[in-house]
């Protein structure tokens, strides 16, 4: 067995980014960016009004009283500089007039058409944008390796920005295992009681979607070695090759003889942990493999605690893991075995501010729905068996619902 950790430095080593492709701006959300952006014009491009009102020299309005000598609709420009004594009216985002250097909101006026009156001289000097405010020409915009938001999709807009280098979405081969197994969607209750469905065909392909990943299900190797050398032929082109089931070492596990027989290499298949144990990684020609377990639960946590952060890698992103959550244990827990554990537990604030971690159910890898009641996974290093309430360790989320947290906690 090696540790957690090891295992996580050992395939982290072997992922490479994927590779970049050009994507349309509006497709771009939730991508990385593999090259530099670069502003190819101004914003704002002109200086331009901040307010509804009047284009003034602060030099005049002690005047009280201006000429009004244009009116400068947002998309239409001056037709000439502003004189002494003179104001034009003007809407938000219109171009300002050469000499102007105040915006007079115009509920500060008496909104005159030829004449106008100025009430409040508080706009001296203010609500005008100057022109490259946001960014100027030449200026990068976001740098390689930036995770496009929402945000960032109106700074490339406003830029003129039609299109990106991102790097590509991995595909993410699964491949199941067992004779019992069954596809969700050829299930029916007649075959309750001598086929299960493949739970993990459906639960591993939506975690690699949520991870930034492009699933393909290969499908459901039967319990002989020819059927999963097919399987594993068959997920050919794509980036990462998840199997679940068929890594341990009873008479129909045949998942690594099956990888190396069609040339592929093990690099390590047991892990230091519960659940999750047996963890398989390699490489099939160059690609490389993750085995997880084929009980639901220990499949889903070992995924999000080394396929996530493999998928996120390739993508291009810095941030791999998940941001931990210090917690206080809200009962007492007694561990079976020394193994870094990872127990489905709910997470709750307390009135200090503090998280306060309870088991969210049976922690046998089988119990799915203890793990749907769950919001995070407990960090328990292993080291004491019995453990008592107010413990202090840490604890993964799952999603985001408490990242905020997460923040706020850890700093």
């Amino acid at each position: 067995m090696i540790s957690v950790a090891e295992a996580s430095a050992r395939i982290l080593a072997g992922i490479q980014r994927s590779p970049s492709v050009r994507v349309s701006t509006e497709d771009s959300l939730g991508k990385v960016l593999a090259e530099p952006v670069v502003a190819g014009i101004t914003s704002p491009p002109w200086d331009n009004s901040s307010m509804d009102g009047y284009a003034v020299r602060s030099a005049d309005i002690e005047r009280v009283t201006l000429r009004v000598v244009e009116t400068i609709a947002a998309g239409a420009f001056p037709s000439r500089e502003l004189g002494e004594g003179e104001a034009m009216r003007i809407m938000t985002g219109a171009p300002t007039p050469l000499n102007a250097d105040s915006v007079i909101r115009k509920e500060d006026t008496d909104e005159g058409l030829d004449i106008v009156t100025i009430r409040d001289l508080r706009d001296s000097a203010k609500n005008i944008r100057k022109a490259g405010e946001d960014f100027n020409k030449g200026d990068t915009l976001f740098d390689a390796g930036q995770l496009i938001g929402i945000a960032h999709l109106g700074v490339l807009a406003a830029a003129g920005v039609h299109s990106v280098n991102v790097f590509r979405s991995p595909r993410v081969a699964i491949v199941s295992s067992g004779d019992e197994l069954v596809e969700l969607r050829d299930f029916t209750t007649e075959m309750a009681g001598t086929k299960i469905v493949s739970a993990n065909s459906v639960t591993l392909a939506a975690m690699v979607r949520e991870a930034g990943g492009e699933p393909v299900n290969i499908g459901i190797a039967s319990d002989d070695p020819e059927s999963m050398r097919e399987k594993l032929d068959q997920a050919a082109g794509c980036d990462l090759i998840i199997t679940s089931a068929g890594i341990s070492v009873g008479d129909h596990d045949h998942v690594r003889s099956a990888v190396t027989d069609i040339g592929g290499t093990v690099d390590f298949w047991k892990v230091r942990m519960r659940p999750g144990a047996p963890l398989a990684f390699g490489y099939i020609h160059g690609v490389p493999w993750i085995g997880l377990s084929g009980n639901p639960v220990s499949a889903m946590v070992t995924f999000e605690i080394f396929a996530r952060p493999a998928i996120r890698k390739m993508r291009g992103l810095q941030r791999l893991f998940r941001r931990t959550i210090a917690v206080t244990l809200g009962e007492p827990f007694k561990l079976a075995a020394s193994l870094m554990h990872f127990l489905r537990v709910v997470i709750t604030p307390d009135d200090g501010n503090n998280y306060v971690a309870r088991l969210a159910g049976s922690q046998s890898s089988a119990v799915l729905t203890a793990m749907a009641r769950a919001n995070a996974l407990l960090v328990l290093p292993g080291d004491r068996l019995s453990l008592d309430a107010g413990d202090r360790f840490v604890a993964i989320p799952l999603g985001d619902e408490h990242e905020s947290a997460a923040t706020l906690v850890l700093g």
